[in-house]
């Protein structure tokens, strides 16, 4: 895929959605990481179910700490995995405030020291919260730069790497959260919607759908 196919897909992405959110629903840095830690394996809807319970009780490091472990996996036990994530995010929120005085830090190396937090939801956090230019490569978008042809890769640090390096920078910083809904409603894994995709024309996948 050439230069101009790129610019070309990122411009229909971005006139169909000029301002591209994340679906998780959080209203600070803090609550973000919190969020991101229990969506892995779980859908947005269903981590947006547990945090509007989990947030209004405690929205801290320090209001989560005085729920503990147990009264925090009462809040999200809708969730799966929620016993191993009570106990990352408790040990987070003992750092934050032992290291960052209870607030999330926009540092690389600091965010993946954090129990629990691996280097995608490190650039979920510098991307969404702190407005850098870092790709977060998902499933969806693994799929879908692959798919297209966007850029291809084996492993998720090569299609992330190519994604920063061959993404034109005006459409760097939203350019995740669109690849994440692309794949996430259009680009599906199992039935992809290539007929009603905006992008079909510049695809490079061999297999379109066309029903």
């Amino acid at each position: 895929m050439n230069r101009s196919k790129r610019e070309e897909i990122f411009r229909r992405l971005k006139a169909a959605n000029p301002a591209p959110r994340t679906e998780l629903e959080y209203a600070t840095p803090f609550e973000l990481l919190v969020a991101v830690i229990l969506s892995a394996q779980a859908t947005d809807a269903g981590v947006n179910k547990a945090t509007r319970r989990l947030f209004p009780v405690a929205r801290t490091p320090r209001g989560i700490l005085a729920l503990g472990e147990e009264g925090l996996r009462e809040h999200i036990r809708t969730i799966g995995l929620f016993n191993s994530k009570a106990k990352n995010i408790i040990g987070t929120c003992e750092r934050l405030i032992e290291h960052h005085d209870g607030e999330v830090p926009a540092d690389r190396a600091a965010l993946e020291a954090l129990p629990g937090v691996g280097r995608k939801t490190a650039n979920v956090i510098l991307n969404t919260a702190f407005g850098e230019p870092t790709m977060a490569v998902d499933t969806h978008i693994f799929r879908v730069a692959n798919r297209t042809g966007i850029a291809p890769g084996k492993t998720v640090l090569e299609v992330e790497r190519k994604l920063l390096r061959h993404v034109p920078r005006e459409y760097l910083h939203d350019a995740h959260h669109w690849l994440i809904l692309h794949g996430r409603y259009v680009c599906k894994a199992r039935r992809p919607d290539c007929p009603n995709c905006l992008i079909a024309d510049l695809c490079d996948w061999r297999d379109k759908t066309t029903a």
